[in-house]
């Protein structure tokens, strides 16, 4: 069940060594679900218990996990060496992850760590810690496989495609069903659909989304509005395609359109434009904000924008699709042909209550940026 050639997994873990090299790392123990199915194609929700795995320089790859996995882990992923921790009301899983690293002669070694991780919660890192002081020198990793993996390979960059396509089509059914009288609940649920009937994978996020009042907001909240005849409707939706994730964000108005909009919109529309030409490699993450700030200062919509306009997107898992590096002020990362990008345009104004937002995601490349999903630069209406 594996969705790469393992000459594709061979490549990645090929270069996650050399960065291991790099910063003088014997070792690495992982714990991000995204490392893991980008080195091997292991495939689970499972992160969200105790599981780590490590990677050594020459042919170690080890993973540790539950009962719970022991088929899947097999099944999805290219690793060989699988270990089982037990359930059990004394379980010690940092102790089952000492015993692997002195069965890969880990002593007084430099061992790296991929703290930043959604189930490494910080009592499972204390654990962790505790389990491995004495034995090894550990050093905080959060970073290495991220940077990795940040260009992506051709076959890579095909599931961006793919996924571009299905939030092309998300698009177009909440064109569809965004109607006075209609609950955003609903709109949402015909979205879902055309995510899941077009081949797509859940999402990391869930998506934000609100009319009326809770159209200047940015994040999913519980409840639900019922689309007005006179509304301008937020949505912030995306797709992902074997966990590669592709975003969008725009407003469906409804009734009559207010002249206030149409500017915010044209501002919007001239800081995507001005954002994605500088989408090319060796631009700087700094360089996009400031396309995106200079646009809106120009158009006098600084006091509704945000201070950051985009992020790197693609293997993500729950909670979120957001990925590193984040779009804002003087951001150093030199971009590279084959990174991705969202680039999210956002007036949230607090003088006014209105919102308008145009997002696309794109392919960095070495001229013009490749837009992966597409929303119209002019307002959308119903």
């Amino acid at each position: 069940m594996l969705h790469f050639p393992k000459e594709e997994f061979d490549r990645r873990i090929s270069r996650t060594r050399n960065a291991m090299v790099e910063a003088q790392l014997d070792g690495l123990i992982l714990f991000r679900q995204e490392s893991m199915f980008y080195l091997t194609g292991y495939d689970t929700s499972g992160y969200s218990m105790f599981q780590a795995m490590y990677l050594g320089l020459e042919d170690e790859l080890t993973l540790l996990t539950r009962t719970a996995d022991r088929i899947q882990s097999r099944e999805t992923s290219i690793v060989d060496d699988i270990r089982i921790w037990i359930d059990q009301e004394d379980a010690s899983p940092g102790m089952e992850l000492r015993r692997i690293l002195e069965d890969h002669g880990c002593a007084n070694q430099r061992i790296g760590v991929e703290y930043h991780a959604y189930g490494l919660t910080g009592q499972r890192a204390l654990m962790v810690n505790e389990a491995l002081e004495d034995l090894c020198q550990l050093v905080d990793a959060s970073d290495l496989v991220r940077l990795v993996r940040l260009v992506k390979s051709e076959l890579e960059l095909d599931y961006v495609r793919q996924s571009g396509r299905i939030c092309d089509a998300i698009l177009e059914t909440s064109i569809a069903h965004t109607r006075p009288g209609n609950t955003v609940k609903s709109v949402y649920g015909a979205m879902m659909d055309t995510l899941l009937c077009e081949g797509g994978d859940p999402t990391a996020s869930r998506w934000p989304m609100g009319a009326g009042e809770s159209a200047v907001f940015c994040r999913y909240h519980t409840g639900d509005e019922v689309i007005s005849a006179q509304d301008q409707v937020v949505f912030e939706p995306a797709a992902a395609y074997r966990h590669y994730h592709t975003c969008m964000m725009y407003n469906i108005l409804t009734g009559r359109v207010d002249p206030r909009h149409q500017a915010m919109n044209a501002a919007c529309a001239e800081a995507l434009d001005a954002c994605q030409q500088r989408l090319t490699a060796g631009q700087t993450v700094g360089d996009l904000f400031a396309a995106h700030e200079q646009a809106m200062q120009t158009h006098g919509f600084a006091h509704a924008a945000l201070s950051a306009c985009g992020y790197s997107v693609g293997i993500s898992y729950p909670p979120s699709w957001m990925d590193w590096p984040m779009i804002w002020k003087d951001n150093p990362q030199i971009l590279e042909a084959g990174m991705v990008f969202f680039l999210h345009m956002i007036l949230l104004d607090d003088r006014t209550g209105l919102s308008m937002c145009i997002g696309e995601t794109a392919i960095v490349t070495d001229t013009v940026c490749e837009p992966v999903s597409r929303v119209p630069r002019h307002i959308i209406h119903t």
